[in-house]
């Protein structure tokens, strides 16, 4: 990466169909749809919407004969309705499934944490992708790593990017480069952390496939899109990222403005900023240059505090240089952005994806956000929300929650609105939310509290990563996940 200017990392084009990303091409936006995909009609509606609110790539899950095999039918109604979109199809455990799937889709995503390739099923996968043209994208979840992965190097960045190469490798060596790579995570310092960790290792050995970026279970609402937003945003300041999902709790065609608006904020990025001490940063080792341990908000900040005000279009860099620029290592340091939106939503997005990065990699210690259509309390509760999603500063409930897809098995929507309703006045706790038990026990690992689908109507319960009550009514779930709160003694009640 390049600490002074803003530069696109180099990567191959992949084709999707009549997509095309990496190499120069515009970062592409993309989403997943959440009906069965057994449903033709509710899944061509779907691809639909999101086509027509400006995704080209549209993901949908596979994750059994009758599904991959129903694709066929999906894509033709696409193509005779004339609509464009490229097709991915989500496998998960079964190769089987992607052999099917890849006589179908513009592209096949196996996660090679429950992708069983020990009798060549990848190989034989590359080998029908390459004969009809369809990408492979190699999905790494933080939550689902392999069993022997996970005991050699644990839940990390560094087991996430050996995953990945491992498969990579493969690719390499079947001479197969219509790959793209991701490496997802609910967490984003895990998450930014892997991606940095894994270009570092493709260019060790000369590889250079396109990134798909992504946050996992980020959630719903302003909160849902800064926590993708810092994540997200702190790789493509840097120059990484060739296409991008933003997932959220929501309908999956409202993820499409959102993602735009991170590509499009992210489009012009001028200047060139000295660094005097690069030495101090290590952009794949959190470490805090200060001793402020809790960064504060701007109505905190002390009077004797440095403030740096961005002024240029490339805010991140500019910002960054600043304080690598510092004579005094650890003085502290509160960082401003001014943005003239009218809408709470676009100066969360564009206020996160400058600003959280900063946090991210321990440098600022305070932030400002100077926003004259937002009102004093808006912009507070947008840097608290900042601060959270970059993981320095807890000060409310954070809810794990995937965005749902064709696993789903229940109304996870508004499920999570109901939960968020019990429990939101709860500080320093996280809740998992999720949709299925394929990621969800994994995905929400970092998760205190977990409600995950079980069955259609049926609900299991975790406290941590150790399921407490199985297979429980739906109907009964959200009050016996309170008193689960209650009984570990988490639990306050709501202020009047």
């Amino acid at each position: 990466m390049n600490l002074t200017k803003y530069e696109r990392r180099p990567s191959r084009e992949v084709r999707i169909g009549r997509v095309v990303i990496g190499g120069n091409r515009p970062i592409a936006v993309q989403s997943m749809t959440n009906t069965d995909t057994k449903d033709t009609e509710a899944c061509v509606r779907q691809i639909e919407r999101i086509f027509r609110a400006g995704g080209p790539i549209v993901r949908l899950t596979a994750q059994g004969r009758r599904e991959g095999e129903n694709l066929q039918r999906i894509v033709r109604r696409l193509r005779e309705e004339g609509c464009d979109a490229a097709v991915v199809a989500d496998i998960h455990f079964v190769p089987e499934v992607a052999a099917i799937a890849a006589k179908y889709v513009d592209k096949v995503r196996i996660n090679p944490g429950n992708y069983n390739s020990s009798h060549g099923e990848f190989e034989a996968l590359i080998d029908q992708c390459r004969e009809r043209g369809v990408a492979i994208r190699i999905g790494v979840n933080h939550g689902s790593l392999s069993k022997r992965v996970f005991d050699e190097w644990g839940d990390t960045p560094e087991g996430m990017v050996a995953s990945a190469m491992e498969f990579l490798r493969v690719c390499r060596e079947k001479a197969f480069d219509q790959v793209v790579v991701s490496m997802k995570s609910s967490n984003t310092r895990v998450m930014v952390a892997a991606y940095r960790l894994l270009v570092e290792a493709m260019e060790r050995e000369g590889m250079d496939y396109p990134l798909h970026l992504g946050v996992t279970e980020a959630g719903n609402g302003i909160e849902g899109r800064i926590k993708s937003a810092v994540g997200i945003g702190a790789l493509l300041a840097d120059g990484i990222g060739d296409t991008i999902r933003v997932s959220l709790t929501e309908a999956p065609e409202n993820e499409i403005p959102v993602a735009q608006l991170l590509v499009d904020h992210f489009a012009r990025r001028s200047g060139e900023f000295a660094v005097k001490y690069s030495e101090r940063y290590t952009p794949t080792r959190y470490c805090r240059r200060s001793d402020i341990q809790t960064p504060l908000i701007h109505s905190e900040l002390p009077a004797d505090w440095r403030v740096i005000e961005a002024l240029t279009e490339n805010p991140t860099a500019e910002l960054r240089a600043a304080i690598l620029s510092l004579d005094r290592a650890d003085e502290p340091v509160a960082v401003c952005c001014r943005y003239e939106d009218p809408t709470v939503e676009a100066v969360a997005v564009k206020a996160a994806a400058d600003l959280g990065p900063l946090f991210l990699d321990g440098l600022a210690d305070g932030i400002r956000i100077d926003a004259p259509h937002l009102s004093e309390k808006e912009i507070a509760e947008i840097e608290l929300m900042i601060l959270q999603a970059a993981r320095v500063r807890m000060s409310r409930t954070e809810y794990i929650a995937c965005p749902s897809c064709g696993r789903t098995l229940y109304d996870i929507e508004g499920t999570l609105t109901a939960i968020r309703a019990r429990t939101s006045h709860l500080k320093n706790l996280k809740i998992g939310v999720m949709g299925c038990i394929v990621n969800g026990p994994g995905e929400m690992a970092d998760a205190d509290y977990g409600y995950v689908g079980a069955a259609p109507g049926r609900i299991t319960l975790y406290k941590g990563r150790t399921v407490v009550e199985k297979n429980i009514p739906q109907e009964e779930a959200l009050d016996r996940l309170v008193a689960l709160i209650k009984a570990n003694g988490d639990w306050a009640d709501p202020e009047n």
